[in-house]
């Protein structure tokens, strides 16, 4: 049964949400829960069935939102090294933390150590697609500047995930830029586009609505690049959100509309909404790690519990080593 090491004090809001989740991915799915953090605060919030059927290692340590990210690696008994370090022992499979997002990649990138020939981890989010799956994007935050040998490499990491995690038989990989043309782009996504031309599944450069339009199944970029884009799409699904609300307000036809239209909004709600994937996978590394928002809630912490145990059992990671060390082979 896969094993979850779960940071019950990262987040925003405490370890309420945390143990309100874990409780409801156990209700669903079938792992193993190992709750990390001060363990009277933890046990206070779970109910008397669930005592027995969570494990908690105590810790009065938390890394909170203003500690510096490299901080973590000093505070060994901070409730996200604990966790991170039950990977590394073996003693877990996966963690998921919606704490400090810097200290979670940082000790899972220097712990947990990187896959065989991969240069850097990255960020994976799904975006809202008009097409029948989301758009895997990477990077979203992980690695500032980047050079053309390590988009490459996340087109490998998108495409495995895309294929092991999300089912998709032969997945469209993009490469962001400024135009479709091949000469479009910085010098960066220039020198990636003649490293991935004629690769499977490369079908050239996509523009910034091709995230949207369900074009492709993979888009890559930078860090920078993903992060902006990422909070961007954020920030237009809150505005479109308050403007719908605030027009349907005003108005006594739109209020009508609008309950005839109830399960349409419901639907697009879900679609923008990212508790619905819970976290974000950090890709890379040996093992598994689900970055969580820090304004969490228990649905989000549920479904990143849920994206961890898919992560697990998919052998993602195998694949992504397997491939990197035939494009080695070639050089």
């Amino acid at each position: 049964m896969v094993k979850i090491a779960i940071d019950a004090m990262g987040g925003d809001f405490g370890p309420e949400p945390i143990v309100k989740g874990t409780i409801q991915a156990l209700k669903e799915r079938k792992f193993e829960a190992i709750l990390v953090g001060k363990k009277d605060e933890i046990l206070s919030l779970l109910p008397k069935g669930y005592k027995n059927k969570i494990s908690i290692i105590d810790t009065d340590d938390v890394i909170s939102m203003s500690d510096a990210a490299t901080d973590a690696l000093k505070r060994k008994k901070s409730s996200i090294y604990m966790a991170v370090d039950m990977v590394k022992k073996g003693e877990a499979d996966g963690v998921v933390s919606a704490g400090h997002s810097g200290a979670t990649m940082t000790l899972a990138t220097l712990r947990l150590g990187r896959l065989k020939n991969v240069l850097r981890p990255a960020l994976v989010t799904l975006m809202p697609s008009k097409g029948k799956n989301r758009t895997v994007m990477l990077d979203v935050g992980a690695n500032v500047d980047c050079g053309p040998e390590h988009l490459a490499q996340f087109a490998v990491f998108g495409k495995y995930y895309a294929q092991d995690v999300m089912g998709i038989e032969t997945p469209r990989v993009g490469l962001l830029a400024n135009g479709e043309e091949a000469s479009k782009g910085n010098e960066v996504t220039k020198a990636t586009f003649k490293l991935l031309e004629g690769s499977e599944g490369f079908i050239g450069n996509v523009e910034g609505s091709d995230i949207f339009n369900g074009e492709c199944d993979v888009v890559v970029c930078d860090g920078f690049i993903g992060n902006l884009v990422l909070k961007t799409a954020e920030g237009v699904a809150s505005t479109i959100s308050f403007f719908l609300k605030d027009y349907i307000r005003k108005s006594p036809v739109a209020i009508t509309g609008a309950l005839l239209m109830r399960k349409v909004f419901k639907l697009l709600k879900k679609e923008t909404d990212y508790a619905e994937e819970g976290g974000a996978p950090l890709v890379g590394i040996k093992g598994c790690a689900i970055v969580g928002h820090g304004k969490s809630n228990p649905k989000a912490i549920k479904n990143a519990i849920f994206q961890a145990i898919r992560y697990v059992d998919t052998g993602v990671n195998e694949h992504i080593e397997r491939s990197l060390a035939e494009q080695n082979k070639g050089k």
